[in-house]
This record gives C-alpha cells, sequence and structure tokens, in this order.
C-alpha cells in the first residue's frame, strides 16, 4: 500500500480513526474541540496542566463533560509568547497523546507547527493536525501529506510575539478569507485531500477587537471556502475587553461566543469550558432543529 492513507497506517493511526474524525467533520452535528494546553504559560491555563499525569487527567475530565475532539497543545501562542525548543515540544505533548490514545476513542488533535512534531504525535495517536501558522512551517505542509491526518489551518498575521502589535487590514474578511483559500490551494497542491481540510480565522491572532467582532458576525462567510470552520473565542482578549472580566470569569462571555459562531456556520468550537458549551449547543441544536415545526 502507498500513498497518504498507507502513511498514516504505518504511523499506528487506523484508517478507521482518520474516517470517524471526517465522518465527524462532515456530518450535521456542531463539535466541541476541548483544548488541553501542556504549557507552562499560555494564557488561561498555563501551568495548571503542564506535568503529563495532571494533562491526562484533564483530557479524560473534558470526554466526560462532551469533549468530541481534544487538542492537546505545547506551545503557547498568547501575544507575545515565544516557542519552546522542539525538544521540549516532543516532550510535553508526545506522552500526553499516547496515553490519552490508549484511554479514550475520542479523536486527538495535535496542536503545532513542527513537521517533527506532527510525526511523532500522529504516532502516538493523534488524527488532526492542528497549525495556528497554517502550515508554513519549512516542511509542514510536505509532512502533513505524508501523514494522512486531516488539518485545520488558522490564519496568524504575524508569530506570536509580535502578532499584537498594531495589527492592520485593509479589510479583515477579505484578507483573511484569501490567506486560507490560498493556504487550502498549497495543501491540495501538496496532496492533501481537499476533505481533510478544516479552516480558522484565528480569532486574536494579530487582530483588534473590531477586526475579531467583523470576523464574528460574518464568519458565515468562511464556509463559502467549503471547509468545516473552527472558530476559537473562549476566554481570549477580547471577551475580556468587552466585559471587563479577567481571564478565569469569562466562561460566559465564551459560551455566548461559541453559540454565536455556531449559528454563524462554525462546525467545530475550540474551548476551554467544555461542559457548558455542550450544553448550550444541545439548546441551540433543540431549538434549530424545532423551527417551522409548529404551526
Amino acid at each position: 500500500m502507498t500513498g497518504p492513507l498507507a502513511t498514516a497506517v504505518d504511523s499506528r493511526v487506523p484508517a478507521a480513526a482518520v474516517g470517524k474524525l471526517l465522518r465527524m467533520l462532515r456530518g450535521p452535528r456542531k463539535l466541541v474541540c476541548g483544548i488541553l494546553n501542556v504549557t507552562p504559560d499560555s494564557f488561561s491555563d498555563g501551568g495548571a496542566y503542564w506535568h503529563s499525569g495532571a494533562a491526562v487527567w484533564r483530557g479524560l475530565r473534558l470526554v466526560e463533560e462532551g469533549a468530541d475532539i481534544l487538542d492537546v497543545g505545547g506551545e503557547s501562542t498568547r501575544p507575545g509568547a515565544y516557542p519552546p525548543s522542539v525538544a521540549e515540544e516532543l516532550d510535553r505533548v508526545v506522552g500526553v497523546v499516547e496515553q490519552l490514545a490508549r484511554r479514550t476513542d475520542v479523536p486527538l488533535s495535535i496542536d503545532t507547527s513542527r513537521p517533527e512534531v506532527m510525526r511523532e504525535a500522529v504516532a502516538a495517536g493523534a488524527t488532526l493536525i492542528n497549525d495556528v501558522r497554517a502550515l508554513r512551517h519549512p516542511g509542514a505542509v510536505e509532512m502533513a501529506a505524508d501523514l494522512g491526518v486531516p488539518v485545520c489551518l488558522s490564519h496568524m498575521l504575524r508569530p506570536p510575539n509580535l502578532m499584537q502589535r498594531d495589527p492592520s487590514y485593509d479589510d479583515v474578511l477579505v484578507e483573511v478569507a484569501e490567506f486560507l483559500r490560498e493556504r487550502i490551494e498549497v495543501c491540495v497542491s501538496a496532496g492533501i485531500p481537499r476533505e481533510h481540510i478544516v479552516v480558522d480565522p484565528g480569532f486574536g491572532f494579530g487582530k483588534t477587537l473590531e477586526h475579531n467582532l467583523a470576523l464574528l458576525r460574518s464568519l458565515s462567510t468562511f464556509t463559502e471556502l467549503d471547509a468545516p470552520v473552527m472558530a476559537g473565542l473562549s476566554r481570549k482578549a477580547m471577551l475580556g475587553q468587552i466585559t471587563g472580566r479577567p481571564v478565569g470569569d469569562r466562561g460566559a462571555a465564551s459560551v455566548t461566543a461559541a453559540v454565536l459562531a455556531a449559528q454563524r456556520g462554525a462546525k467545530v468550537l475550540r474551548v476551554h469550558d467544555v461542559a457548558a458549551t455542550a450544553d448550550a449547543l444541545k439548546v441551540l441544536d433543540a431549538v434549530e432543529a424545532g423551527e417551522g415545526a409548529v404551526r
């Protein structure tokens, strides 16, 4: 057997696991992606689950709360952050992915931009690559194509340590959509099937509050890219700017933002507060399912 599917099988990710995730991404139900930061410096919960035992416990707890996907990350992408070394990132995430893969059948995502980490995490059991840099790191798009798993492409204006320095656009909607469209074409040209691609407009990644609100208002625009849309608004600075609340008190605002994103076409909601978001989406689904049914 040759090609991307063979590589996925050789990397110990069964083809059935990739197929399950693809069916979820193309199915009718909105998905909750639980955030698992295995870092000392992430903006919301950095340090809380830095050690592997705590991270695995947290991941399993998120599954119990209703997570459809777990997104494991070993690099903080908060504004101003600098990346760890490749060895540090590998040490943080690979063991966690491996242990979670043994203990749950919920699809696992690896939040990374580095080909080396993609390879080892997929070998450990990850079935989705979530890259805030949209596979622009040297060798990343080729590695993703070889591994044969779905990918999520995010927009980020500049690296995390620079992205919030006076971000500006002529038209944020047009420019972000065009960037994602171009990255989709690059990926398809490299051999990544179009149906394996998810897009994320990158809320907070090189955007002002006004930019973020414009993206949220018109999120349905991104469904025109013919790819499932992921939205990550959970606890972000934009919600602090709106509510005046610190990171730890932004749960209600985060759930509200997730519901608004879902109403505007987001397929995957990447969140810290899994249980509350899952409940809110059940209410939304129930209301939308009954529209027009009562006379």
